[in-house]
């Protein structure tokens, strides 16, 4: 891998890192402002809006950005200007079409969703469709000319942007006595708002480094052949990228279906998704590590395969797999034992514990499957992890309605564990076939057995403590004390079982690059 490309990968992969954790933790200041109820809403509508943004986003900087290099290579500057041109209209289209469906159903959306008072928000964050697909050009074409740099700015002045104008609407709102529909819906105005600044500075730097592209001779040929190249490398991307928000989708629309079985009242369903909400904001944070690991991943695992250098992608794989199990081992037997005073700490009451406990736990197995899809699309698989996340689609929600309606609440936390796990091992079915790797070893199982040691050591104090009358910051000395000790322990342990040596320490903790060390 070329010191540029590298360069490029490793600061687009630092700048998810930080929309990424910046995008999920802002959901708890948000649940202590506005409530259970509004995250609840925005939890339930949000992933709606991930799975068409996606679907209309996801792929194209890549595409753009592989179809531009190849014309710059062969000094095609009238196919750059094609590329670009056919991008922008594409991407106009895929803003309006998706727009247009999420406003002209969105009465129908919002029942299936739980009831009307997620329509405002299901309208108001459709808004930031018209926007972002065509941002996603302007990345796509910074990219193509080895530039990571505008990308990862304007991923995180997004992030940033959108989550400083969510707690600030959130609350004003709250202060004005607004309901809980209203609030949310004011909020979601902060993703458009965000994405229209990242859009403003991408174009900016457009507009100041180059002319902007005049093509002559465009016809409609040009359009349908560039459109088509462009849909062939974008559409795998984007349906391998969707599986956590198209897994979310499928809690938004079965969830809210089963619990009107219990005969409660909307406010009521909101309420109690908004609670099952509270572990999803932990997981999301607690698998920011695995889902900024596949950025550098794919293209290495492509760009190996594509020298006929198997043994390569063999040492990224495995040394991801390890990395990825070292650490998120012990982040979900450490959530899973602290599950009360975290919930307490960070969401100020008791409810749900065991709720949270069980998602949290989950979180181990939506990082292997997170990191398992992006190996599979590396490997040339994009079908296969396509296939698979659209079946556990269909499992969720088949899942969600006999748990949820059996058990409540927790049975989404039961459906959501099962369903990562299943995830997890058939991916890692497909990868073996495909490639002759050992994915599960001893170190790995050392790490399984450290953190459970580790978590039985941390938890069977806390099983002894009633915690209803703590404060928040007694609580948060308690997890702090806690996590450290359970650290000293873990990383003590893995030293005495030989499970890690000192520089793979240094590593995991990010003092070396990933793929710095065998040549990456």
């Amino acid at each position: 891998m070329s010191k540029r490309l590298l360069k490029g990968t490793l600061i687009l992969t630092v700048a998810t890192l930080i929309s990424k954790i910046v995008g999920s933790a802002f959901r708890i200041p948000l649940q202590n402002l506005a409530g259970d109820e509004v995250l609840g809403i925005f939890t339930l509508v949000y992933p709606l809006y991930m799975v068409a943004l996606i679907l209309s986003v996801a792929g194209i900087p890549i595409a753009i950005s592989k179809l531009i290099s190849d014309a710059l290579a062969k000094n095609e500057n009238q196919k750059v200007h094609d590329i670009f041109k056919s991008a922008s209209i594409l991407s106009v289209l895929f803003g309006v079409t998706s727009f247009l469906f999420i406003l002209l159903f969105s009465n129908i959306l919002a029942e299936v969703l739980g009831g009307q008072n997620t329509r405002l928000s299901i309208i108001i964050v459709s808004i930031t469709l018209l926007i972002a697909p065509y941002m996603a050009v302007y990345r796509g074409y910074f990219q193509g000319y080895g530039d990571m740099q505008p990308t990862a700015i304007s991923q995180v002045l997004e992030q940033l942007t959108r989550v400083f104008l969510i707690l600030i609407i959130a609350y004003f709102t709250v202060r004005q006595g607004f309901a809980a529909e209203h609030v949310s819906g004011g909020i979601m105005i902060g993703s458009s708002i965000g994405a229209m600044i990242s859009l403003f500075y991408l174009r900016h730097l457009f507009t100041k480094r180059t002319s902007i592209p005049k093509v002559s001779h465009y016809e409609k040929r040009t359009f349908l052949q560039t459109s088509k190249q462009i849909l062939i490398i974008s559409v795998p991307i984007a349906i391998g990228s969707i599986s956590m928000a198209l897994l979310n989708l499928a809690d938004s629309i079965s969830v809210p279906l089963a619990l009107k079985s219990w005969n409660i009242h909307q406010g009521q369903v909101t309420h109690l998704f908004g609670i099952y909400g509270r572990g999803l904001s932990l997981v999301q944070i607690a698998t920011v590590f695995s889902s900024s690991i596949i950025i550098p991943l794919i293209p290495l695992i492509g760009m190996s395969i594509a020298s006929n250098d198997l043994q390569s992608s063999k040492n990224a794989i495995e040394r991801s797999y390890t990395l990825t199990h070292l650490i998120s081992w012990p982040i979900a037997f450490g959530l899973l034992s602290l599950s009360v005073p975290i919930n307490l700490a960070l969401f100020l009451d008791l409810q749900g514990s065991d709720v949270l406990a069980v998602v949290c736990f989950s979180s181990v197995f939506t990082s292997l499957a997170v990191l398992s899809t992006g190996v599979l699309q590396g490997l040339g698989k994009a079908k296969h992890a396509a296939y698979i996340i659209l079946i556990a689609f269909v499992c969720k929600i088949i899942l969600n309605i006999f748990l949820v309606n059996y058990i409540g609440i927790m049975g989404a936390a039961l459906s959501t564990l099962f369903v990562y796990i299943l995830i997890t091992f058939v991916n890692s079915y497909f990868i073996k076939k495909e490639i002759n790797l050992q994915l599960y070893h001893k170190r790995i199982y050392i790490f399984i057995v450290s953190s459970i040691l580790t978590g039985l050591l941390i938890g069977v104090p806390t099983s002894f403590i009633d915690f209803k009358d703590w404060s928040r910051f007694l609580s948060l000395s308690y997890i702090t004390i806690s996590s450290i000790a359970g650290l000293i322990v873990y990383v003590g342990l893995l030293l005495l079982l030989k499970g890690i040596n000192g520089n793979e320490l240094k590593e995991a903790i990010g003092r070396k690059s990933l793929f710095r060390k065998r040549g990456f």
